[in-house]
């Protein structure tokens, strides 16, 4: 079978890619394929994220093995994309460039019988054209306030004038270790 993908740069203007590609294939021809139809040298590092039917991000899966013991996290040649996507889970993120952040919503739009004599992947409609700069993230939480609320320590600028005057630190000789 043949997974159509429809891959959208997150950016003020569309900019997306409809992208063919094989179920049995990995995560990791996914990425070449999404690199390859946006432009990308390929050089940079990038992540998928499986996430929820609202695009919250859930699970990393990198393209290198970057845990503690070698071997133990599974990567993106790991997963056949039929692991990972199905008609029920068909939303995954991709992060391309740690740096710039070039995140992308790929998402799996049909499942289709292969056609004989077509090469895969391969890129079936692009739209849109890339701009020069990847657009800036907020990572803020959506909750954020709460933490405020949770760490407050309820202490204000007169609760400070207690240390005022305080030279008690000259009594130990610290000025000695400072020169």
């Amino acid at each position: 079978m043949v997974y159509k993908f429809r891959v959208i740069l997150d950016a003020e203007e569309d900019v997306f890619r409809d992208i063919a590609i094989l179920e049995d294939d990995t995560l990791e021809d996914l990425h070449n394929a999404i690199f390859n139809s946006f432009g990308f040298d390929g050089m940079e590092v990038a992540s998928f994220y499986t996430c929820d039917e609202t695009w919250n991000q859930e699970d990393e899966i990198s393209l290198f093995d970057t845990g503690d013991i070698p071997g133990e996290q599974k990567i993106m040649s790991d997963y056949q994309l039929s692991d990972i996507l199905d008609k029920e889970n068909t939303k995954i993120l991709y992060v391309y460039d740690f740096i710039n952040m070039w995140t992308f919503l790929v998402e799996l739009a049909a499942i289709e019988d292969q056609l004989a004599g077509n090469t895969y992947p391969e890129t079936i409609f692009s739209h849109g054209e890339m701009p020069d700069e990847a657009m800036e993230k907020n990572f803020e939480s959506d909750n954020a306030d709460d933490y405020n609320d949770e760490f407050e320590d309820g202490l204000d600028e007169d609760d400070l004038d207690m240390f005022e005057g305080d030279d008690s630190f000259e009594d130990y000789g610290f000025e000695e270790n400072w020169n």
